[in-house]
Formats: C-alpha cells, structure tokens, sequence
C-alpha cells in the first residue's frame, strides 16, 4: 500500500509539473499579432523536433486512461520471461513486474510477443509501451529507445557440461579449432560471440527455450549467455554448469526499454524500479521464481 500511494503521489506531481510548465511557458510568450501567430504556427508545423508521443501526451496518462499496459517481450528467457507453448501463458520475474508496473498505473498487462532482433523496432514503432524480460542496455540499443534505471548488473560467461568446467574458463580456451559454440539469434549473445570466436565453430540455435539440449546431448560444447541465466539454467539441468558467473568476461545492465521522446514515463519508470529494487519487491519475484521446482 505504501509503495501504491508514494507511486501515485509520484504521478501527480509528474503531471502537475508538466501543466505547471505549460502555464509558465503561455504567460511567458504574452499576446502576438495574428501575422505572428500565423508565423508561430507554421514554424511549429514544419519543426522536427516535437515527437509523436509528446503530441499526443505521454503514456503516463494514456496508459491509465485505456486501462492497459502493453509490454513487448520474448518469452525465451528463462527466469525473465517465458512463454509456455501450450497454453501461451508468460511466467517469469519480469511478467510478474509487469504486473506490478501495470497495478500501479490502474492498467492490466497485454504482453506482445517479440524477437530479439525485433524487440526495439516494435517499441519504436509503438507495438507497446515498454519492452521487458531480461532486456541488457546497449548503445545500439539506445539510439532507438530510452532505458530505465537498471535493476540488475550482469555479464557474459560460458555455460558448458560440468565435466568440462574446467576445460572452457578463459575466451581463448573457447575460440579454439574443434570447440563447438552455439548461439540464439538477433541479440547480444550473438554479437558477443560474433565479436570474440574467430576460430571455433560457430552455430546459430533458433530456439532459445531448447539451445541448452544441444550442449546436454553433445552437439555443442559451449554456450555464451548473461551469467543470470546460466545460473538458472544450471539449476534446471544439473548436467550444466555455469562457468565463473561471478566474474563474467563483460559487464552489462539490464533495464526496461522505453519510448525515446516520452520524458514523463520514463521518470515514473525510473522511480517505480528504484522503489522496487529498493523495497523488496523485485527480491521476491526473484526468490519466488528461483524456488519454483525444476519442470
């Protein structure tokens, strides 16, 4: 309750602050002629520097006012987000704070399906209000969309068939002639390995939710991922083990993604996941989703 009401009073003052502005800016600019006026209009119709989403106000009330929440994801990223094949129902510690964003809009979440090499040209072109599931912030990624503030620090690291734990530690161990590496398309898993395997092979896996059957039964020997989900999946498959995820060869953030130009959702984002990251809330989703039994 008490995180509801500190998220609304976080929202009036959002909005109060924007109308306080516009009111501001009206008495500033004073009375024109109507030769000024007619000039003003067609200066602010030919500028480029207005965005679609500030002319038609921000999600910040749109959201509450249409009663949903719109949220791109690509459900194959276990324990972020996952979709299941036969019922189509999402699970995971960024679906369940979806929710909890979409409670403390007066929304409902609509999660729409998305790839990871679709997921940012789908909140650019406005299939949804913001992307989530285990999302890592990128520059390339930032030219198309905003990021909120991070919720988790993560980083590439190798997952491998425990007999080989040992034999897979450094890139140099990897990138040798007759080591097999496989891969997911379209995000930063391939761009990492893309940009560090020049000599072993490399094989691109369309499945994200059975790529780690390809290491189990011995089709491929090393896959490299964010050092979260090696930890998950080493806890579902025991035939796995996740290599040095405590200290992983990269350094990224995970975030949620956010319509470039909306400034006022993006702050009401930012201090939602401060308050979450900060008051227990997205610990437990974590812990509630780590503890679940192994499927």
């Amino acid at each position: 309750m008490r995180r509801a009401v500190t998220l609304a009073t976080v929202a009036a003052v959002l909005a109060a602050t924007a109308a306080g502005s516009a009111l501001a800016d009206g008495a500033a600019a004073g009375p024109t002629t109507a030769a000024g006026s007619a000039a003003g209009s067609t200066t602010r119709a030919d500028s480029t520097t207005g965005s679609a989403a500030q002319r038609r106000g921000s999600l910040l009330d749109r959201v509450p006012a249409r009663g949903v929440l719109r949220v791109c994801t690509t459900g194959d990223y276990r324990p972020f987000s996952h979709r299941d094949a036969t019922t189509g129902a999402y699970t995971g510690i960024d679906i369940a704070m979806a929710g909890d964003l979409a409670e403390s809009l007066d929304a409902k979440p609509k999660f729409v399906a998305t790839t990871w090499a679709k997921l940012v040209e789908d909140l650019a072109a406005g299939r949804c209000d913001i992307a989530m599931g285990g999302v890592s912030v990128t520059l390339e990624r930032a030219r198309e969309a905003a990021f909120s503030e991070p919720y988790l620090t993560d980083g590439k690291t190798p997952i491998v068939r425990c007999e080989d734990e040992k034999k897979y530690r450094t890139l140099d161990d990897i990138d040798q002639p007759g080591v097999r590496v496989v891969v997911n398309p379209g995000g930063t898993n391939e761009q990492f390995a893309r940009a560090h395997i020049k000599r072993a092979t490399l094989t691109v896996h369309p499945d994200n939710t059975t790529i780690f059957d390809e290491i189990i039964d011995g089709r491929a020997d090393v896959m490299m991922t964010d050092a979260s989900e090696t930890r998950y999946q080493s806890k579902i498959h025991p035939e796995l083990c996740a290599v040095h995820p405590d200290k992983p060869f990269s350094f990224s953030e995970k975030a949620y993604a956010l319509p470039r130009a909306d400034a006022q959702f993006k702050e009401y984002v930012d201090q939602w996941v401060h308050l979450a990251t900060h008051d227990g809330t997205y610990q437990k989703y974590a812990d509630d989703w780590l503890a679940r039994p192994v499927e």
